[in-house]
C-alpha cells in the first residue's frame, strides 16, 4: 500500500475520489501506517451507504439541450447506488462539495417532499403540460427506491393530474409499479425504457455493480409488455471496443422481451466521469484498455470525450457511424426501429396544491 491508494471498496464501480473541480483543498489517504491493520483495513473496504435528506425546494430540472428529447425532469434522487463507472451524472455531486466517485454512489440524497413539490409544479397557473421524464439525471428507480417510493408517489400524482411520464431505468424494480404504470398507460401516460448495456453477467457486475441483473431488466420489460404498457429498450452507453459487439443480441434480446422501440447512447466521458471510468478499465480490463481509449477517442475527433451538440450522444466519424449503422440494421430486423407514439397532453387536470388550495383558472 506504498502508493496510499485506499483498498477496494466492495460492490462500488468507482474506487477512486477525483478531486472536486470547484475545490480548494483536496484529502489524500496515508496509509502507510496502517497497512497491518486489517480490520481498519475492512471498514474502508466495506464503505456503507449514506441516505442524506435533501431540502430543495424544487423538485423538476429544466434544459433547452437541443439533443435531448425533453424540456422538463424529475428527479427525486441526488447520486446513485448503482455504481455505473461510466455514468455521465456523477459531476452533479460536485456541486454538492463532494467527489465524483464513491461519494457519488455512497452518499445519496433523498427528496423526502418530491411528490408534494411534484404537485405543487404542476399545480401552477402557468404550467402548460409537457412530456415530463424520470429521471434526467440518476435513476428514479435506484436501490433507495425500495425504501421511501418517491418515484412511486409522484407517478400517483401523474396519474391524478393526467400528467404524461417517460421513465427510464436500469432496474428491475420497476416492475413492483406494474398496476399503476398499467393505469397510466390505458391513458396514453407512459412510457417506460429499459437501459441495457451489456447480456454479460460479469461484466454487468463489475461495470454497473449495484443494478438489476441483464436477465432482470429483460424479464421487466416482458412483464411490463403483458400489462399492456409500452416498454422499449435503451443501449447505453455504447463502449467502442467494450460492449459494441453486442448491440445485435441486445436488440434481439429485447424484441423477444416484448421491447416495441430501441435507441442508444455513445459513451460520454465529461470532467470527473474520465478518471473513475478509466481507472475502473485498468482495474477490471486491463488487456482492453489501449483498444477501449483507441476506440473512443476514434469517435471522438482525438479526444475521450465530446460535449458539442449534436455529436455528444453518437459521436463522429467512421467508427461512429459504422456503430449507428449496425444499430440502425438490426433495430430495423428486429421491429425496433420504429419511434413511440405520441402521450397524450390534451386530458391534463392540475392538481390540488400540497396546501390544498384550487388554482385560479
Amino acid at each position: 500500500m506504498s502508493d496510499s491508494r485506499r483498498p477496494e471498496a466492495h460492490g462500488r464501480g468507482a474506487q477512486i475520489e477525483p478531486p472536486n473541480r470547484f475545490g480548494q483543498s483536496r484529502a489524500v489517504p496515508d496509509l502507510e501506517h496502517v497497512e497491518l491493520d486489517e480490520e481498519y483495513l475492512e471498514e474502508l473496504r466495506s464503505l456503507p451507504t449514506q441516505y442524506l435528506p435533501d431540502a430543495s425546494r424544487s423538485i423538476i430540472s429544466e434544459n433547452d439541450s437541443p439533443d435531448i428529447p425533453f424540456r422538463y425532469s424529475l428527479n427525486p434522487y441526488r447520486g446513485c447506488l448503482h455504481g455505473c463507472a461510466y455514468c455521465y451524472a456523477r459531476p452533479t455531486h460536485e456541486y454538492l462539495g463532494l467527489n465524483a466517485g464513491l461519494d457519488f454512489e455512497t452518499k445519496i440524497f433523498v427528496k423526502e417532499r418530491a411528490p408534494e413539490l411534484f404537485r405543487d409544479w404542476l399545480a401552477r397557473n402557468e404550467y402548460q403540460p409537457e412530456v415530463i421524464a424520470s429521471s434526467g439525471v440518476t435513476d428514479c428507480y435506484q436501490p433507495a427506491e425500495k425504501q421511501y417510493e418517491l418515484t412511486r408517489r409522484c407517478l400517483q400524482v401523474a396519474l391524478e393530474a393526467r400528467q404524461p411520464v417517460g421513465v427510464i431505468t436500469k432496474n428491475a424494480l420497476i416492475a413492483r409499479d406494474v398496476e399503476l404504470l398499467s393505469e397510466l398507460a390505458q391513458l396514453n401516460l407512459i412510457h417506460v425504457t429499459l437501459s441495457i448495456t451489456t447480456l454479460d453477467g460479469d461484466l454487468a457486475r463489475d461495470l454497473e455493480p449495484r443494478t438489476s441483473t441483464p436477465e432482470a431488466r429483460l424479464r421487466a420489460v416482458q412483464k411490463l409488455r403483458q400489462a399492456g404498457i409500452r416498454a422499449g429498450v435503451m443501449i447505453a452507453p455504447i463502449i467502442p471496443g467494450l460492449n459494441d459487439s453486442e448491440i445485435p443480441a441486445i436488440l434481439k434480446a429485447a424484441a423477444e422481451a416484448g421491447a416495441v422501440s430501441a435507441s442508444h447512447v455513445l459513451l460520454r466521458l465529461p470532467l470527473a466521469v474520465k478518471p473513475v471510468f478509466l481507472d475502473w478499465l485498468e482495474r477490471n480490463r486491463p488487456e482492453l484498455r489501449e483498444r477501449v481509449e483507441s476506440r473512443q477517442r476514434a469517435c471522438r475527433d482525438g479526444h475521450l470525450s465530446n460535449s458539442e451538440f449534436g455529436s455528444r450522444m453518437r459521436g463522429s466519424g467512421p467508427l461512429a457511424d459504422q456503430i449507428h449503422q449496425t444499430f440502425q440494421v438490426f433495430a430495423r430486423r428486429y421491429g425496433l426501429d420504429q419511434r413511440p407514439e405520441p402521450l397524450d397532453l390534451s386530458s391534463f387536470r392540475p392538481p390540488r396544491s400540497s396546501s390544498g388550495q384550487l388554482r385560479l383558472f
